[in-house]
């Protein structure tokens, strides 16, 4: 309303203006928000077998709309095969979505393609349901013969990442092999000093007096390294081929050593010699200690007379007897064995170090568990890192994901249940633990009448019961798959009977029920309590659950 303060009332002509200001907007505002489009269609409502209908949703709405279309299995009965990518033009404020499915059928019949939920800024909108029809591909019977129903067979299982632990095992071990080949058993060249050291001790103490005499002590006025050298040569020479401590020995006491092995008969030596080698002892001590200078031609004939005796000595040994020789040999022998026990040693701690920081690597990246069940084995690991089986069994069908393959079974029917019950399909997997397990069951009733759960929850105990099950602990939840089919979940605890085990194992398990008029689905699961490798198969298996409810 409009007052005019000037007459003090209502000025009509003012109003007339406001309301048709409020028309316009009112006119606006319908137009800038138009409420959205939404319709849908199929390339085809009639298909064969495993032909694929294309069904495709176009929506009309403002630029700044948020839409979400349908993903996943949705179109059940249909299979989806592939959701394109969405198609998007834009005019001014408005743009246009359009996405295909490509859907499929396996079965024949005529299938109801349900409407799908569309949503437009939160808001839902519904497409409308189609019939497809699903015919059978026809089989010339005449001129084709017809085979029996092959049976099922044994798939060998993908082992690729085995295979890789393996190939790495063993790379790592031909490492290690050719390293200790390398710096264990390989025969290195000698080295000179190596060399020298192999010769016999007469041998390698004529060969280093041939070296002092090369030297260039005696040039240079080294005396002191002269007659050191000189006499560490004899000294060494004496304590391996006379059996003589000589290197820790003082002159007189190596001088009075010798002629006490000379006196005993075991060293035929002169006096003379004897004499010639100490009087050569004292002039390298003054030498050594009191910084004595000889003539150079002196210290040479010290070498020459410390090579003779060297000669001398080696020649007044006695020869060695065949036991000595006999026990030289068992020694050498010996030390042989001994070596070879070394490198043994050595390769057999190489490989159990290689072994231990493999398991500790696999330990940091895995955890201790799963390394130790893999080498130990553990039977749900193995099932749970297989390869999996995609499969649908029974009708009304039940679709699952499992381990191993469901193996048809032949359930008997209740004498009772005779009446009710036209056909019952059951399909099972029983692990050799004798507690793992996974079933699927459909029954089809003789009349359209809605399944008793709770009479299937009893007999499910009974069948718990029979089986030497105790102290069994029921709950119940409600249950949804994937695609929005509702069911109920039991699950519970119980302490199950094993074969060859003393006491009741604990354990676990789930029931899923699913149905309508005239027929019914289960899906059952039981497994150690406490099986991590178990929880995490259960939880895949009921994770792909899918049931059609059409019959």
């Amino acid at each position: 309303m409009i007052w005019d303060l000037e007459f003090g009332i209502w000025n009509f002509s003012s109003v007339k203006r406001g309301i048709l200001l409020c028309l316009l907007f009112s006119v606006s505002i319908g137009f800038s928000q138009k409420v959205p489009s939404i319709t849908s269609r199929t390339d085809t409502t009639d298909i064969k077998i495993g032909e694929q209908v294309n069904f495709t949703v176009t929506v009309e709405a403002d630029s700044t709309a948020q839409v979400i279309f349908p993903e996943g299995q949705t179109f059940s009965p249909l299979e989806t095969v592939e959701a394109f990518a969405t198609d998007t033009t834009r005019k001014q404020a408005r743009m246009t979505l359009q996405k295909t499915y490509a859907l499929t059928q396996f079965d024949s019949g005529a299938y109801n393609l349900p409407a799908q939920r569309i949503e437009v800024n939160g808001k839902a909108f519904f497409t409308d349901s189609t019939v497809v029809n699903v015919a059978n591909v026809p089989v010339d019977t005449l001129t084709q013969k017809m085979y029996d129903i092959k049976p099922l067979m044994e798939v060998e299982k993908s082992r690729t990442e085995l295979w890789f632990w393996v190939l790495g095992i063993l790379l790592g071990l031909a490492v290690v092999a050719g390293l200790l080949y390398w710096f264990v058993f390989r025969k290195k060249p000698l080295s000179e000093e190596e060399k020298v050291a192999l010769l016999p001790a007469y041998d390698r103490a004529l060969l280093e007096l041939k070296k002092l005499e090369n030297s260039k002590y005696l040039i240079q006025e080294e005396y002191k390294e002269y007659y050191s050298e000189l006499t560490d040569i004899v000294r060494s020479y004496l304590e391996e081929d006379v059996n003589v401590s000589a290197m820790e020995s003082t002159t007189d006491e190596l001088i009075t050593k010798l002629e006490l092995r000379r006196d005993a008969g075991e060293l035929r030596l002169e006096d003379d010699t004897l004499k010639q080698f100490k009087r050569i002892l004292q002039t390298a001590d003054l030498v050594k200690f009191a910084r004595s200078r000889p003539e150079s031609s002196i210290a040479r004939n010290d070498r020459k007379s410390i090579e003779e005796i060297v000669t001398k000595t080696h020649d007044a040994l006695p020869e060695p007897t065949i036991e000595e020789l006999m026990e030289q040999e068992e020694y050498k022998e010996e030390q042989a064995r001994k070596q070879q026990r070394r490198k043994v040693a050595i390769s057999i701690a190489a490989i159990f170090g290689f072994l231990v920081l493999t398991a500790g690597i696999a330990v940091v990246r895995y955890g201790f568990d799963p390394v130790k069940d893999t080498v130990l084995g553990h039977p749900t690991k193995s099932l749970l890192e297989g390869e999996w089986v995609a499969s649908t069994y029974g009708y009304p069908p039940i679709s699952l994901e499992t381990p191993e393959v469901l193996k048809r079974q032949s359930p008997v029917v209740p004498p009772g249940s005779k009446t009710d019950i036209q056909e019952l399909q059951a399909f099972e997997y029983q692990a050799p633990d004798g507690i793992f397990a996974i079933g699927v069951a459909s029954s089809l009733y003789a009349q359209q009448t809605e399944p008793d759960y709770e009479r299937t929850i009893d007999a499910f105990v009974r069948g718990l019961e029979s089986r030497g099950a105790k102290n069994i602990i029921t709950k119940d939840e409600e249950f949804t798959t994937v695609t929005g089919v509702k069911g109920v979940k039991i699950y519970g605890s119980a302490n199950f009977a094993v074969p060859d085990a003393k006491e009741e194992v604990p354990g676990k398990y789930a029931l899923l029920l699913f149905g309508g008029p005239g027929f019914q689905q289960q899906v059952m699961l039981t497994w150690r309590d406490g099986d991590t490798y178990a929880e995490q198969i259960v939880e895949h298996v009921l994770n792909t659950v899918e049931v059609k409810t059409d019959v």
